[in-house]
């Protein structure tokens, strides 16, 4: 457990390979996204899906589960009205209504943990349907 960080208000660790994990994404651009979730045995918070810098958003959607909550980060970049290339981090809380309840709760009271471990986070997003979360949801945010 030494190579976790404790979430103090859940009990739950946040691995030394989310944290890698998103410092990749951030800086070294090796990754356009990462999908989180959390393993209720070992309360862990976990990679669950790494998308290469090839992937888009659409790839990102289409990797989170109908019946399960998840969290994952995006790496949005686009080009401002002054033709400057930018680049935000989003923060996607998924917690689609066909999920437990129980693991509802779970990732409620965990998320803000999580977002202590990964700085650098521009954005939020909670999502309960793709509707909540589309592309324009994201591009709309940036501006």
């Amino acid at each position: 457990m030494a190579m976790a960080f404790k979430m103090a208000t859940t009990g739950m660790w946040v691995t030394e390979e989310c944290k890698n994990s998103f410092m990749e994404m951030k800086w070294k651009k090796v990754h356009r996204y990462i999908v989180f979730k959390i393993d209720e045995r070992s309360r862990l918070v976990t990679v669950d899906k790494v998308g290469g810098p090839g992937e888009n958003y659409d790839d990102l959607a289409a990797s989170l589960p109908n019946d399960d909550c998840r969290y994952a980060v995006f790496d949005f970049d686009f080009v401002t009205v002054d033709n400057c290339r930018k680049s935000k981090i989003f923060f996607i809380a998924w917690s689609p209504t066909a999920s437990r309840i129980r693991a509802k709760m779970l990732y409620a009271t965990s998320k803000d943990g999580l977002r202590r471990a990964l700085d650098g986070i521009s954005y939020e997003l909670q999502a309960t349907d793709p509707t909540e979360m589309g592309f324009d949801v994201i591009q709309d945010r940036a501006k």
